[in-house]
């Protein structure tokens, strides 16, 4: 008869699990809410991530209880893995949503970005999602494998290997997207006269109003964009951590210790969400499946103008 070990070298915390997965949660439900009221569809993918990372460690809180069921392993495994995946994914589309409000149409150059504007997102998403790929079937290959199985040491170094490969790749493009992120923070300045001359102060009201827009906002927009480089640092932390983790395997110091994949990887995606719920994407920039196209100056029609929707509160005009 087979022997049956436990998936964990030390006795998995239920404890700390539920309260990750509590948290995880609130987010959840805090990001929801906040995606129907600024009905910013596309974020629907980052209510998906922390969904995921909720069910992950509501799962890892049942592994602790059966530290030898394999199934729970392997959802809890691979779901906590491939949820911040689809957070950085979606940071590239914010930053995206961000640079075509800000940044007026003949000033959005290669020069500027470093690459071409109009591809901006859809290079970085593809990398992500081929990066997502290769974690997802190395995290299987990983987590499915026991130490009594006859071929486990080659199949742990296959999954390790082509994890890594992702998360490589993961750490590559969302470096260089960072950079990229981090010095328009500074490059943006220059804008910020010209988004001053495209509001007006709305008579009687703390709000203001975008030139043709029916709608009414906080021209805080860079509040965001600190939001946006904080969560880069913290997913590159995350990435780090876990290409060092898949490199030491099964008997590498951060695989002993319970206290790493919260610390490093549980801790980080909280402040991501954390960040990204105080500053929600949908209450400054559109966040509409289609990104909004470019509205031609000094349109007082206000037919197309809730595209360009940023500011911490955002509510229709009456």
């Amino acid at each position: 008869m087979a022997i049956v070990r436990s998936f964990y070298p030390y006795q998995p915390s239920q404890a700390a699990a539920a309260v990750v997965c509590a948290l995880f949660s609130i987010g959840f439900l805090l990001s929801f809410y906040q995606t129907i009221r600024h009905k910013a569809w596309i974020w629907c993918v980052m209510v998906l991530a922390i969904g995921m990372e909720a069910v992950g460690y509501g799962a890892r809180t049942a592994s602790a209880g059966d530290v030898t069921a394999r199934t729970v392993y392997i959802v809890q495994f691979c779901l906590i893995i491939l949820a911040p995946v689809l957070m950085a994914g979606i940071i590239y589309v914010v930053f995206g949503r961000i640079v075509f409000l800000v940044v007026p149409p003949q000033a959005r150059t290669t020069r500027l970005l470093w690459i071409p504007p109009r591809w901006l997102t859809p290079i970085f998403v593809g990398f992500d999602i081929f990066a997502l790929f290769l974690q997802l079937v190395g995290a299987v290959i990983v987590s499915s494998t026991q130490v009594t199985d006859t071929d486990a040491v080659s199949k742990l170094n296959r999954g390790k290997d082509i994890a890594m490969a992702g998360v490589t790749l993961q750490i590559i493009a969302f470096g260089f997207f960072s950079i990229i992120a981090a010095r328009f923070h500074f490059t943006s300045t220059r804008f910020i006269d010209d988004m001053k001359r495209r509001v007006q102060a709305v008579p009687g009201d703390k709000f203001m109003s975008l030139e043709g827009s029916t709608r009414k906002f906080r021209a805080d927009w860079r509040r965001l964009l600190y939001a946006v480089n904080i969560s880069c640092i913290m997913v590159l932390i995350r990435s780090a951590y876990r290409e060092a983790d898949f490199e030491a395997g099964k008997t590498g110091n951060t695989q002993l210790h319970e206290y790493f994949p919260y610390v490093l990887d549980a801790l980080p995606m909280l402040v991501v969400v954390i960040l990204l719920t105080v500053f929600t994407p949908g209450a400054y920039v559109s966040m509409g499946f289609r990104q909004p196209k470019d509205q031609p100056r000094n349109n007082t029609s206000g037919s197309d103008g809730d595209a360009f929707v940023m500011g911490s509160r955002v509510e229709a005009a009456h």
